[in-house]
């Protein structure tokens, strides 16, 4: 027997009433979460770039530091910190550290001050003026080993230019591969002709931000150009000096293929017959990677890197400490 049911039928729901909710439910969730998550999504590669090329290397730099080991017969054994001690009385890794920073300070100092006056001529009314501003980048753009090949003519001991020039004043033909003070000399000249146009192209940039109308006031008020260019010049770009002086720091420490190609022993990285130019990435080279002690090389990239760090965070607390000032 069929019993008839009493209950009423299901009502339909009316056409585009829940799917339509439901889509628009899932859109409100897909735009919450493209709000939330893209940006998130947008600096992973760099993040994903530096663990596997920047953290990683530098953790397993640090672990490979605390064994005797040998790029080709591998692991031989944990050593500690005998790494670090044999550092602390190697008088070729302290003669490199002094090489890097005299290089550093001859390079640097003169370097951004150059870069300083050559952006404030930049910054005034010149014809072709978009010549000159891209032509100072044109150093930057040459090969180093182009720049290092020219320059190792210009320096030469027998036919150079620079020892011609002199010997118009009298002074004798100099070596500059042989001193130390004259192949530091070298090297920074290369240095600097390679970089000062485009820390002036940083600091036009930022020149260019500062008020006309200070200017404007401070010519009213009859104050000559030297005293414009430090009253208000200077002060005004201050953050942007600081962080050409942080840049040049990092890079300055680790230079190495200006003085790698000067060196007249070609890739052996000693920098000199008497390591006269060797500097402290040239070391690690030397040791990490031509002579295979990759043991002691982690150790001197370790102490590169611990120099480096001290500097960076000297600059800036040296950086805070004059942006507090304003």
């Amino acid at each position: 027997m069929v019993v008839a049911s009493t209950s009423p039928p299901d009502t339909p729901s009316p056409a585009g009433g829940e799917p339509g909710r439901e889509r628009e439910s899932w859109r409100t969730r897909l735009a919450r979460w493209d709000l939330k998550g893209t940006p998130y999504l947008l600096i992973l590669p760099f993040f994903a770039v530096f663990l596997g090329f920047g953290l990683f290397p530098l953790l397993y730099t640090g672990w490979v530091s605390l064994h005797d080991w040998h790029v080709v017969l591998g692991d031989q054994g944990f050593v500690g910190f005998g790494n670090f001690t044999r550092l602390l009385a190697d008088p070729n890794f302290w003669n490199a550290l002094f090489n890097t920073l005299s290089i550093f300070v001859i390079s640097t100092v003169p370097q951004l001050l150059a870069a300083l006056g050559l952006a404030a001529l930049l910054d005034r009314r010149l014809r072709g003026r978009t010549f000159w501003r891209a032509g100072v980048l044109l150093p930057n753009v040459v090969s180093v080993v182009a720049v290092a090949l020219v320059f190792a003519q210009l320096f030469g001991r027998d036919y150079g230019v620079i020892n011609h020039v002199l010997g118009w004043v009298g002074i004798e033909p100099i070596n500059w591969r042989s001193g130390t003070w004259a192949s530091h000399l070298a090297i920074s000249v290369m240095v600097m002709w390679r970089w000062t146009g485009y820390n002036a192209l940083i600091y036009l940039a930022a020149m260019q931000s500062v008020p006309r109308e200070l200017y404007e006031q401070a010519e009213i008020d009859g104050a000559s150009r030297w005293r414009t260019f430090w009253a208000i010049t200077v002060p005004s770009i201050r953050p942007t000096i600081i962080f050409t002086v942080l840049v040049s720091t990092i890079y300055g420490l680790q230079l190495f293929a200006e003085p790698q190609l000067f060196d007249p022993k070609g890739t052996a990285g000693v920098g000199g017959n008497s390591r006269e130019f060797q500097t402290v990435t040239m070391y690690l080279y030397e040791e990490g990677v031509r002579l295979g002690d990759a043991g002691y090389g982690s150790t001197i990239a370790w102490a590169l890197f611990l120099i480096v760090l001290v500097f960076a965070v000297f600059n800036y607390r040296l950086s805070r400490r004059i942006a507090s000032k304003d």
